[in-house]
């Protein structure tokens, strides 16, 4: 092995006459400089210099060497690893079990959070630096983040929020092999400085109340006390669930989910006539022009479609709880459009993987995306002064108590 500990720089650049010499000088340096560490680490462990003669009769000593690879940006690399008789010798700039090196894990994890698949991170890697990273590396890589995860979706939560939307994703994933679809629930909150961010994400079986009731659960044992108003899709018992646990909160229907709902029974020779009818209800200005408006829908409507217009009569409080509201704060929470902005940018990375192996892959891949895209939610919303009067009018001191979040 060529020795370059005594060589400056220059005197090394001067031994390299293509930019292979150069990778295959870069590598060598970067071995012997760790080689070097092991030792000087094994000499504060003993106690004594390679050879000394305090070792003599010290109950300790060096007892060879064990190969130990690690990939790095710098490729492959075979280590000496150092031992001593008693086993009791771990390095500490490389880990017992650490594989890789500085800031690939970091690089496979961001490749992943871009839904990049295996086998794309496999041939990035072996195209950068030569290193082949198998399936099983890059799921121990990326296993590294679950503590961090859960330690996220610990976390505690402001007191008061004055807006959550609450919607769930569906995904496949592998289970006792076969493919099923499991839901991933958000709920992403605005607090009372109009700052947006999702509270958590919780992967389970198929959207149910039951469900959606242990959410509610969750974000009230990490510290939320209130909620103003809550946007949700129809879900049966969904509005029960969440007022089980926020008993104050007022319930917002999504009307985009209810027309979507509805769309599938009307034909589609019809379809954009009734919607240009239906439109003058939640479009009116106010709740009684709404009522008109709905009363000349179902007498035009009523007979040929009643399963539609029952539907809308059945939810028509939850529905029109927006007309409440000031015009600024209705075009909050008219719709849950807010939270489906931010799946349709999760669905752009999870849509690399038709089904996930197992829930923590699922889980690991939506946290990581999740963080990417929250990082951009810095300011609160456009025109938050004007909406948070609107807010303090209308709530009084129950918007009040979460203005001390922070510091409590």
């Amino acid at each position: 092995m060529r020795q370059y500990g005594d060589l400056t720089i220059r005197e090394l650049a001067s031994q390299c006459e293509t930019v292979d010499d150069i990778q295959t000088m870069i590598r060598e340096v970067f071995k012997e400089t760790l080689q070097v560490i092991f030792e000087a680490e094994m000499e504060h462990h003993l106690g004594y210099s390679k050879h000394h003669i305090d070792g003599i009769h010290s109950g300790n000593s060096r007892n060879g060497y064990s190969k130990k690879t690690i990939k790095s940006k710098f490729g492959n690399t075979v280590l000496d690893i150092p031992r001593d008789r008693r086993g009791e010798y771990e390095p500490q700039i490389i880990k017992k079990y650490e594989t890789t090196l500085n800031g690939l894990d970091e690089q496979i994890i961001a490749l992943y959070s871009k839904g990049m698949s295996t086998r794309d991170i496999e041939d990035h890697m072996r195209g950068i630096y030569g290193i082949s990273v198998s399936p099983s590396m890059v799921s121990k890589v990326t296993d590294k983040i679950i503590p961090t995860i859960y330690e996220w979706h610990s976390r505690p939560l402001d007191r008061v929020y004055t807006i959550l939307y609450l919607d769930a994703i569906h995904f496949k994933v592998k289970q006792d092999n076969r493919i099923v679809n499991k839901a991933a629930y958000t709920v992403l909150g605005v607090n009372t400085e109009g700052e947006k961010d999702i509270l958590g994400i919780w992967i389970g079986e198929n959207e149910s109340a039951s469900f959606w009731l242990g959410v509610c659960t969750d974000l009230k044992n990490r510290g939320v006390e209130d909620i103003l108003i809550a946007c949700k899709d129809g879900l049966s018992g969904f509005s029960d669930a969440i007022n089980a646990v926020f008993p104050q909160t007022r319930i917002q229907l999504c009307v985009i989910h209810q027309i979507r709902n509805n769309i599938k029974y009307i034909p589609a020779k019809y379809r954009t006539e009734f919607l240009n009818h239906l439109k003058k209800v939640y479009k009116a200005f106010t709740i009684e022009q709404a009522e008109l408006a709905f009363e000349e829908l179902k007498e035009a409507w009523g007979k040929k479609y009643p399963k539609v217009i029952a539907s809308w009569e059945t939810n028509w409080l939850e529905l029109t709880a927006f007309f409440e509201y000031p015009p600024e704060i209705r075009k909050m929470i008219y719709t849950t459009n807010t939270i489906e902005g931010f799946h349709r940018q999760l669905r752009k990375v999870t849509k690399t993987k038709n089904a996930y192996p197992t829930d923590d892959s699922l889980r690991k891949i939506v946290f990581l995306a999740t963080m990417d895209i929250v990082k951009k939610w810095n300011r609160p919303h456009p025109g938050w002064l004007e909406l948070k009067a609107q807010f303090e009018i209308m709530f009084g001191d129950r918007l009040m108590i979460g203005s001390s979040n922070i510091d409590s």
